[in-house]
């Protein structure tokens, strides 16, 4: 058993290496290092909690973790890439679940009912907004995932009065919230609790339906940041100070990816969170797409790229389903050997996860150093001579700067039209995630090179 001063020192540093952890993962080349202060400080987090002194019930916990861990290996396994983020908002469901429960059950326990005066009333506010603050994670992440998966419309649910209803589902919360403080017994005080769940659970569910699937990027990294402050709720209820502060870390730093990533979206935070692209509020209709779309071939294309001297690859959530990343190193690498500059274009919300695209690249050992952010390219792309677009769509749509009509206008794109040739590699003419066409399709430059991505690639790597 560990005395409560050695703990007190295993939480102090595995704060530390969180911290460092999250300073890791901010950087691709220091992500691995990143990745291995985390498992290394959730290991000393986990050992310092089970063998506390108040810690009891020590064959359940191992079976529990043991059946808990055999999970986890056997989940991380099976999981590809392309559903990483269903799995991200799935396990942020998890945790918003576990803070309703210990909720509870820090409401149930006898030494919250026996606490009185002012430190009573904290508990039960503490307790409150775990609870509120867990069941809208756990909810939204849950569509969230559905959204993801496919099995829920990616288009946002639009009705009238959504935000009034919203807010008044809040305003009841507090109403509640009031009720609960005054609650007399432990019966009573359950029944608010239940009540305010009930709420908070139908308005996670209502706040991601409104949200589009070209924002699905921030909203998993907003469920990430919902995820993190319920955490820190729960170790307020527990009187856990890692648990606060690891709760604190996550809370903050998802919130300030969130807003990172809407920065570059060049929308508010809020309208995110309350709107939602898809479906546009703007008077000004949609501009009607003019043009033919014009197919090539995988010969044709060959001779464009041993023309050209500059070259931009632009990936999106297509080529992570065709799993063409390892044929694009492999082409890439022929193309750099006769002489050509290519670079990738990375669009901060290109997928459907934060830093998507740049884990599937580095996946298949495509060097840092041509990869490159959408600010960097969009500058050069006059003088490229080739732009292949390999399953990307919306991160690449010229109505974002050219249509006022168009639900996504006034979002940053990489402008990929204004390069000599555009070859965009697409399965179809089917619109992107967020349900928007496309008319770089039709735009005088561009050449569709219709097929399976990886398929697509192969052929090219043969005729060069």
């Amino acid at each position: 058993m560990m005395t409560q001063g050695l703990q007190t020192v295993s939480y102090i540093a595995a704060s530390i290496l969180f911290i460092l952890s999250l300073g890791g993962l901010s950087n691709q080349e220091s992500a691995k290092r990143g990745n291995l202060y985390g498992i290394i400080g959730m290991i000393l987090a986990i050992l310092a909690t089970a063998l506390g002194e108040t810690t009891q019930g020590h064959g359940i916990l191992i079976a529990v973790m043991l059946v808990a861990s055999g999970i986890g290996i056997v989940v991380a396994q099976k999981v590809e890439m392309t559903s990483m983020p269903q799995l991200v908002a799935i396990l942020h469901s998890f945790v918003g679940l576990a803070a309703v429960l210990v909720g509870y059950g820090s409401y149930l326990d006898e030494a919250t009912q026996s606490m009185t005066g002012a430190a009573h009333s904290i508990h039960l506010v503490e307790v409150y907004l775990g609870i509120f603050i867990g069941a809208l994670t756990f909810t939204g992440s849950v569509i969230a995932w559905g959204k993801l998966q496919g099995t829920i419309k990616s288009s946002p649910l639009q009705y009238p009065g959504r935000h009034f209803i919203n807010i008044a589902f809040v305003v009841i919360s507090g109403f509640v919230l009031i009720k609960f403080l005054g609650a007399d017994d432990t019966s009573k005080g359950v029944t608010y609790l239940l009540v305010m769940t009930g709420i908070s659970s139908i308005l996670g569910v209502l706040l991601v339906m409104a949200i589009g699937g070209a924002d699905m990027p921030v909203v998993v990294s907003m469920l990430n940041s919902y995820s993190g402050w319920a955490a820190a709720a729960a170790g307020f209820m527990l009187s856990n100070d890692l648990l606060i502060v690891t709760g604190a870390l996550v809370g903050s730093s998802g919130a300030i990816l969130s807003y990172i990533m809407c920065k570059a979206m060049n929308r508010s935070f809020f309208s995110v969170i309350f709107g939602g692209i898809g479906q546009t509020s703007s008077s000004t209709p949609a501009a009607a797409i003019t043009g033919e779309v014009k197919p090539i071939t995988s010969e044709e294309t060959c001779d464009l790229l041993k023309e050209a001297r500059k070259i931009v690859i632009v990936p999106g959530y297509g080529m992570a389903t065709a799993k063409a990343q390892y044929s694009i190193n492999e082409m890439v690498n022929k193309l750099t050997a006769q002489g050509k500059e290519v670079t990738f274009a990375i669009h901060p919300v290109a997928g459907r996860l934060p830093g998507h695209m740049n884990v599937l690249l580095a996946e298949a050992n495509i060097s840092y150093d041509i990869v490159h952010e959408m600010d960097e390219v969009n500058p050069e792309l006059p003088e490229t001579d080739v732009v292949m677009v390999i399953g990307a769509n919306d991160i690449v749509n010229p109505s974002a700067m050219e249509d006022a009509g168009s639900p996504i206008y006034g979002m940053p794109v990489i402008e990929v039209w204004k390069a000599k040739h555009v070859i965009v590699s697409k399965r179809s003419m089917a619109a992107g995630y967020a349900g928007v066409e496309n008319p770089l399709f039709y735009k005088d430059n561009t050449r569709m090179l219709y097929g399976d991505a990886k398929k697509s690639v192969d052929a090219l790597i043969s005729s060069l």
